[in-house]
């Protein structure tokens, strides 16, 4: 990626939905030029995709938790992984070093549902404990850094 494709990229994380001729605009490039740029980025797997950013308790989902998972001597992994994804509330799951095997995400509407869905992770052949933090607020998420350029690297 050269200085221009960064200063795209982070124009497109500010606003995704900026039209090609907006994006040219803000980064000294013609609408057809931005479009082909584009392209090349998402076909590189660098810009993955777009999605609406909804507030989750518009959605009735008040409650957020990060749920340690320790998984059970011998458990495979790549089970528990598959089992996971089948878990609706889960948001994010990370794989991470330490004495659990996971930390994953959830949203729920209240404290029950998070009580039923650690219930659910406990049946979940190859987990044998959780260890579970309540989200009091959220000053801010999804927020990455700019954009490293070539020149920074």
């Amino acid at each position: 990626m050269d200085e221009l494709d960064h200063r795209l990229v982070d124009a497109l994380r500010d606003n995704a939905r900026a039209s090609y001729a907006e994006l040219g605009r803000l980064v000294g490039l013609s609408g057809p030029s931005v479009q082909e740029r584009v392209r090349r980025l998402e076909e590189r797997g660098v810009v993955t995709g777009y999605q609406a950013l909804v507030r989750p308790s518009a959605l009735g989902l008040e409650v957020t938790s990060l749920i340690g998972l320790l998984l059970s001597d011998g458990a495979d992994q790549a089970a528990v992984v598959e089992r996971l994804s089948g878990v609706a509330e889960i948001e994010d799951c990370w794989y991470i070093a330490g004495d659990e095997s996971f930390v994953v995400k959830v949203r729920v509407r209240n404290v029950d549902a998070l009580e039923d869905l650690l219930g659910r992770l406990l049946r979940i052949d190859g987990i044998s404990r959780t260890r579970t933090t309540l989200v009091l607020s959220t000053k801010w998420e999804g927020r990455l850094p700019p954009s490293v350029s070539d020149t920074e690297m």
